[in-house]
């Protein structure tokens, strides 16, 4: 059990973190980077039942932890309003639903029409004066679930979480042409298309990048495929790329082949988050809701 008090959140501790001290719980069992540790210790970041203890104490049942996770930061973007749709939140992470056609984060100072401009303001509401940090990315014309992290130690956690491929990400997109295979992986190197300074190309001399796609319907008569796709690693483009490459370029997308159609943008929706949470280890499932007309509903509700 969690609570926020001004910058600081307690932490009702529980009877399975018996025994174990403050300095086991945050180094061991939260795994919480040296360097934010060491700024911790320094700033006298820790209480236990509202007393500054050694971190060598140990916890007891009951106990308040308290930790200084909302030390205000210095951050170049603005807030700015812009309405969010949520999925899941609590004192850690927050889990929107983004619209297509808006950037994930500024490209420079000026720009304040973000997701990231969003959620700075939205924090601030909440009296949360810390950078909004997002775990992962989608890109601008992509819509569906992205998790942000409220502090730097659920950042830090979670950021290593997505590494150790614990978040997983489940698309679907609608595709150009019949697949002739109902599932596959495309396991082909992405690197930077050296004609282009936005596009991505499969490349021996790329990195390593993993696509596993599901066909789940197909349309004979507009001779395109909604396919479900999921990573093993997060490539800048990556679907975008490989679909491409096997020839089923994603509808809307003419960066990469494919043709607009009656749809403004690539067809391409994060519809799916799923991961531990970062303290309590809880399994979280989001489902975002795709709102145009080229996805059906049907399979989300």
């Amino acid at each position: 059990m969690t609570a926020k008090k001004g910058e600081w959140l307690e932490f009702t501790v529980p009877s399975e973190w018996q025994g174990q001290t403050i300095e086991s719980l945050l180094k061991m069992t939260w795994g919480a980077p040296k360097k934010w540790l060491h700024q911790l210790r320094m700033e006298k970041g820790v209480k236990l039942n509202g007393q500054m203890v050694s971190w060598q104490t140990p916890l007891h049942p009951n106990d308040r932890l308290q930790l200084w996770l909302y030390k205000p930061e210095q951050t170049d973007i603005q807030p700015n309003y812009r309405e969010l749709e949520i999925l899941w939140e609590d004192e850690h992470l927050l889990v929107i639903n983004k619209e297509p056609g808006v950037d994930v984060h500024p490209t420079d100072p000026q720009q304040t029409d973000t997701l990231a401009n969003a959620v700075t303001l939205y924090l601030q509401t909440e009296g949360i004066f810390t950078k909004a940090r997002h775990i992962h990315r989608l890109d601008r014309d992509t819509s569906g679930a992205i998790l942000f992290a409220k502090h730097a130690l659920a950042g830090a956690i979670l950021d290593r979480m997505l590494e150790q491929r614990q978040i997983k990400r489940t698309y679907v997109a609608l595709v150009h042409g019949i697949l002739k295979k109902k599932s596959g992986t495309i396991e082909a190197p992405i690197g930077r298309d050296r004609h282009h300074p936005t596009r991505r190309r499969v490349s021996q001399t790329g990195m390593a990048a993993v696509t596993h796609y599901r066909v789940l319907d197909t349309y004979h008569k507009e001779q395109t495929s909604l396919v479900e796709l999921t990573l093993d690693t997060g490539r800048t483009h990556q679907i975008r790329v490989h679909m491409s490459y096997i020839g089923h370029p994603l509808v809307g997308d003419v960066l990469y082949g494919g043709s607009l159609g009656q749809w403004s943008r690539q067809a391409l929706h994060a519809l799916k988050l799923t991961f531990p949470h970062p303290f309590t280890r809880e399994p979280i499932t989001c489902i975002a809701p795709c709102r145009d007309g080229w996805f059906p509903g049907a399979l989300w509700q």
